[in-house]
């Protein structure tokens, strides 16, 4: 991308994983440390970085302006001088200076380093310290999880195929070797390994090492087919605790005892024995298929979604972590934390690809046919809760707390109730996507670009011009910013007495037909206007030849031709940035930034209401200029 498509992205999206900006200032440690995330983040494919650009903070309109770098022959070559000797190993950097605005800027693309490269690091503060990694839109010293993950390129050794020094062959279950053969003959009866012996078996899985002439297990091995007795003793936190709350919120009575079930066991039987607890303790509908005359009852969430979130809970937890994986059953929502944030970046969850801290582990789950390894498992939850008519999944990803969270409502998704509370906001001209993101919001209580895709299938750039459309209608109110940008609603949206905070229906009500989802649902987008459809009618408000003018704009007309048709249509009434954006075919904050903006600077411009400038109904009118003569 070059100066100028990189100051629309931003103005469109702000700073995120692949592109930042930098102001002249900055030039220097903080500069080389994004240099430093691009190279290192896995799959990536590097990042773009703007210098000479500053986010200047308004209440209404956060937007990037040029500020300009002084001497950039200079500091392309210091920045390409540092990139080659700051790191244990050169990174490849393009640098080109181009002008924009009238004022000199650069623009840096940093390619990602090979795998045998990574981790690339500073050497003066060496590993894993010096090593950075490049999260939403920010860069994070790695920690060791992540120089593994980076590591593994090399095919060096992971935590899971660690051997543990206080064990031995004896600690093996033979009856969990059993398992693995049962399973292994289901997924595939000619495999080679099952005519195998024990031993050899057990070396081929990556499952026991010879140290000092001792086979020993490694974390893996122990985990697959440990003992009991042996797991306690050398794994005493690997367990997973079943918790059932009372109510919504965690203990929210002291004087309440909530119950908890601990399982522990070899991991094929710790898998079966997590799912029947959750099974056995679930709401339940029934399907009553045509022509039978007996229900089938089924847990209101579907069993491969129950199967999937356990599966992934054990294969991809961080088990250095001295803490159990917790499933915790509220009234209205199941939810599994497992000790390890995502290793994938949150904005890809659900994206082919995958990430596995625990290589080993997911290699024996995958054969036999328990989990995938190709990223599919999320894609697949978010599929089977979306085909059963319920809320889909959300997940949070925290690096601080080293916690992945994964939360499944027992909500029906866009039922009857849903769709009578959308038709409160028709006047909006709602697309089927943005009520979907209401109906979820409404439920949980917050909503972000990566949900909102997860939901809808939108890429990163239509989901952020959805969300800030809601937000300027006054629906919801932004929270946060570049990645860590999230929506909550405004009392526009649940009005006073109405609580977000992961509600559902009564729990009284979903005994129903799990199959039952509300056919008024399909027809949600039939009813509402395409956008092609509200710029006619917005077209029809537009008089004289001003109207063939703006029909004839196209992508490349000059920032002060489209200026002037602005001008122009204020003249005649006030508009709402959305209206001019729709008229103009353009992202509302691009107008914003690069048209309303400069002109309100200038005085051309005046708000229809300048004392609440976040008025969601916020228009905007031309100046009356004085004649001259």
């Amino acid at each position: 991308m070059n100066a100028g498509e990189l100051l629309e992205h931003l103005n469109a999206l702000d700073e995120h994983e692949r592109v930042e900006a930098k102001r002249a200032s900055e030039v220097g440690k903080s500069l080389l440390e994004t240099v430093c995330a691009f190279a290192n983040e896995p799959g990536l494919g590097g990042g773009w970085i703007l210098l000479g650009a500053v986010r200047e903070e308004m209440a209404l309109f956060p937007a990037y302006e040029i500020e300009g770098v002084e001497q950039p022959d200079k500091v392309s070559a210091d920045l390409a001088s540092q990139c080659r000797g700051m790191f244990n190993t050169p990174v490849q950097v393009d640098i080109l200076t181009e002008q924009l605005q009238g004022r000199a800027v650069i623009v840096v693309h940093v390619a990602e380093a090979s795998p045998q490269s990574k981790p690339i690091f500073f050497r003066s503060q060496g590993l894993p310290r010096g090593a950075l990694r490049r999260v939403g839109s920010t860069d994070q010293h790695c920690t060791e999880d992540d120089l593994s993950l980076l590591y593994q390129g090399r095919r060096n050794e992971t935590f899971d195929t660690s051997p543990l020094a206080d064990t031995s062959l004896d600690d093996v279950m033979s009856e969990a070797l059993s398992d693995y053969r049962l399973a292994r003959a289901e997924a595939n009866p000619d495999a080679e390994e099952l005519r195998w012996t024990d031993e050899d078996l057990l070396g081929s899985l990556g499952c026991i090492k010879r140290v000092d002439g001792q086979w020993r297990l490694t974390v893996a091995g122990l985990l697959l087919f440990g003992k009991s007795q042996s797991l306690r003793r050398c794994l005493p936190m690997t367990r997973v605790d079943y918790i059932r709350v009372p109510g919504r919120e965690w203990v929210p009575d002291p004087e309440t005892r909530f119950d908890t079930v601990e399982l522990r066991g070899p991991l094929f039987r710790l898998i079966r024995r997590a799912q029947a607890a959750v099974i056995d303790d679930l709401p339940r509908g029934f399907v009553l298929a045509e022509g039978e005359l007996q229900r089938h009852d089924k847990p209101l969430i579907p069993l491969r979604v129950i199967r999937e979130a356990i599966v992934n809970a054990l294969m991809h937890r961080n088990y250095r972590s001295h803490s159990p994986v917790q499933i915790i059953r509220y009234a209205n929502r199941l939810e599994i934390r497992n000790p390890g944030f995502s290793l994938k970046s949150p904005d890809h969850l659900g994206e082919p690809g995958s990430q596995p801290r625990n290589p080993c582990l997911a290699a024996v789950l995958h054969e036999t046919r328990f989990a995938e390894t190709k990223g599919s498992g999320i894609r697949v939850m978010r599929e089977m809760m979306s085909q059963a008519g319920l809320t889909p999944p959300f997940f949070e990803s925290d690096r601080g707390r080293d916690e992945f969270v994964a939360r499944y409502l027992f909500h029906h998704f866009l039922g009857p109730e849903d769709v009578a509370w959308l038709s409160t906001f028709k006047s909006l001209h709602l697309s089927d996507d943005e009520a979907k993101a209401l109906v979820f919001v409404k439920e949980a209580g917050a909503i972000d670009n990566a949900t909102y895709r997860g939901l809808t299938g939108a890429d990163v750039l239509a989901a952020s011009q959805a969300l800030r459309r809601l937000r300027d209608a006054g629906l919801l109110t932004q929270q946060g910013r570049s990645s860590a940008t999230f929506y909550v609603p405004t009392t526009k949206l649940l009005p006073a007495g109405m609580s977000a905070s992961v509600m559902s229906s009564n729990l009284d009500g979903l005994s129903s037909n799990l199959g039952a989802l509300s056919s008024k649902s399909e027809d949600l987008s039939s009813n509402l206007p395409a956008t092609a459809g509200i710029r006619e009618g917005l077209l029809g408000k537009v008089s004289g030849a001003l109207v063939a003018r703006v029909s004839a704009l196209g992508q490349r007309n000059s920032p002060q031709e489209v200026r002037d048709i602005v001008l122009e249509l204020c003249a005649q009434r006030a508009w709402r940035a959305e209206e001019l954006a729709t008229l103009l075919r353009r992202n509302t904050e691009y107008v914003r930034s690069n048209y309303l903006r400069p002109l309100l600077r200038n005085g051309r411009l005046q708000m229809t209401n300048p004392r609440d400038v976040n008025d969601p109904q916020q228009a905007y009118r031309t100046v009356d200029v004085p004649d001259s003569t």
